[in-house]
């Protein structure tokens, strides 16, 4: 195998693949038509916050704390409210799914206050959605205490204040928007596409149209065969993240804090394993529907489930834990999502970037070793 480079040769090599990708829709439509799909999709359609969730407010006290609670209910921004006077009035939406938990403001609530005593509400949740149960749950007990103290009932008056009060603050993303982490995560899947899935089928391509032999019997080496099949598709994949980035910032409204550098130093970091994968699948199965399933297996379907993009790492059983190691994505969606809403903490950036390069050099490693000038 032979590493010795002609600039000549390998520009021609690189035209020759620039017009394959010209020639070809379907490459188009996976660089940017289908990432700007994804990235819609998850901007409007996906969404992990807990907002206006349908609930049954069940006021049996009509005294005046009970109706300002009631208020309170009506007036946060994390409820849709339907009102009632019993719980038999709207059980059955709950089973049904209208509503996903009920609130019950008990008779005696106004006389518990009257005597000095905060009475419990009770909330009953959906169990069918655990997460959506534990956010209304909480929520519905949050907005209940910050009425309390708003009212002034939880202070005990024969109480000290405390020498020191806790208040939480989140600097990055203080409304803790999902979207502004979902966004940031759909570019890693969206690079993950180009450079994985569309690399995947351009040796098998060849293999398939019978022009490998051709290419064989040129003087061409082998670095200049793969850097020409590569080049091509770094700048498709580099031009597809510019414009989820655009959509992100300008449409979505995702903040971006960092600089292009910084940008543009760790998807090219990323593009090393992702191109180097989509090479040696190409290489290995000869077969474009091969390469393509293939591909998504061990690419697209690892980045989505196993990199922190939905799923929290943390969250995951030890051995999912490891293997979630050895997922190049796991690296660089904090990344995106630090330069997007951090700023250049190189600290944290430059460990992923170079687990990331280390990754690129395996599996280009790898390409090299199976791409073979023969026809075995």
């Amino acid at each position: 195998m032979s590493f010795r480079f002609d600039l000549r040769r390998l520009a021609a090599l690189v035209r020759k693949e620039a017009a394959q990708i010209l020639r070809d829709p379907s490459t188009f439509l996976i660089a940017f038509v289908l990432p700007m799909i994804l990235l819609f999709l998850f901007g409007y359609a996906v969404s992990l916050d807990s907002t206006r969730t349908r609930v049954g407010l069940v006021l049996e006290d009509s005294s005046a704390p009970a109706l300002r609670l009631a208020q309170a209910y009506r007036s946060s921004r994390y409820f849709e409210v339907t009102e009632a006077r019993t719980v038999a009035e709207v059980r059955d939406k709950l089973v049904d799914g209208e509503l996903r938990a009920l609130i019950v403001i008990p008779q005696d609530f106004g006389a518990g206050i009257k005597r000095g005593k905060m009475p419990p509400i009770q909330i009953v949740t959906d169990g069918s959605q655990p997460n959506t149960a534990n956010f209304a749950a909480a929520y519905g007990e949050g907005v209940r205490a910050g009425w309390a103290a708003a009212e002034g009932l939880e202070r005990n008056p024969g109480a000290r204040e405390p020498p020191v009060t806790i208040s939480a603050r989140y600097w990055y993303n203080p409304e803790l928007k999902s979207r502004f982490f979902l966004v940031p995560g759909s570019i890693a899947n969206v690079m993950t596409m180009v450079g994985t899935l569309l690399t995947a089928l351009v040796v098998a391509r060849e293999w398939e149209r019978g022009t490998m032999e051709a290419m064989m019997a040129t003087p061409i080496s082998m670095a200049e065969f793969i850097a020409s099949k590569v080049i091509p598709y770094f700048f498709l994949a580099q031009a597809s993240m510019t414009l989820c980035a655009v959509i992100g910032v300008w449409i979505f409204g995702v903040p971006f804090r960092g600089s292009i550098f910084a940008l543009y130093a760790i998807s090219s970091a990323f593009l090393m394993p992702a191109l180097g994968l989509g090479l040696f699948i190409s290489a290995a199965t000869k077969n474009q529907f091969v390469a393509s399933q293939v591909a998504l297996l061990s690419a697209f379907l690892p980045t989505f489930l196993l990199s922190g993009f939905i799923f929290e790492i943390g969250s995951m059983p030890w051995p999912i834990q490891a293997l979630t190691y050895i997922v190049p994505a796991r690296y660089l969606i904090p990344s995106l999502e630090t330069v997007f809403l951090a700023g250049d903490q190189w600290g944290l950036l430059l460990p992923n970037i170079g687990i990331m390069l280390v990754f690129g050099m395996v599996f280009f490693a790898l390409s090299f070793r199976v791409t073979r000038r023969s026809l075995d």
